[in-house]
């Protein structure tokens, strides 16, 4: 499966220090131990770590709905961060900033792509695994907020061995 593809409706940018104050509301309503602001600021300050916004068109305005955030590093890539607003969840928004996401990948080369995700988050999960992720392993106690397992995922991109 290739990941380069068009993506209509839906406007991907990059990530600037300007989204930050619509980026860390989505941050906040999606997850129970949020990033901070000053985290998002370094992400965009890292050379390592490629950032982008999904945005739609609604009632005449450009609106940030969904963002997604990863490193390369050589060969490898690591999925840190992806959020769709509640409002805008269940409509294909996230999967569609997968796409673009790892089409960037396969275009800079990157051969394998890892990320974690909560254990009780099956929806992300089941994104995940719709897109080719394998479980490779669990991280005991992965997150500070309530000790829980993280699920360690990896897909290997096409062409590589």
């Amino acid at each position: 499966m290739s990941y380069a593809s068009s993506l209509k409706e839906l406007e991907i940018l990059p990530m600037t220090l300007d989204d930050l104050e619509d980026i860390c509301r989505i941050e906040k309503l999606s997850f129970p131990s949020p990033w901070p602001r000053s985290q998002f600021e370094k992400e965009i300050q890292n050379p390592f770590s490629n950032k982008y916004t999904a945005r739609i068109l609604q009632d005449g305005k450009k609106i940030i709905v969904a963002y997604i955030i990863f490193w390369v590093v050589e060969d490898e890539a690591h999925i840190l961060n992806i959020a769709t607003h509640p409002d805008f969840r269940r409509r294909g928004i996230a999967k569609r900033l997968l796409v673009f996401a790892l089409g960037r990948l396969e275009e800079v080369g990157v051969e394998e792509v890892f990320l974690e995700v909560r254990r009780s988050n099956v929806h992300a999960q089941k994104l995940y695994k719709d897109f080719g992720f394998k479980e490779i392993g669990i991280r005991k106690g992965y997150y500070g907020d309530n000790r829980e397992d993280a699920i360690v995922m990896a897909l290997a991109l096409e062409g590589t061995p």
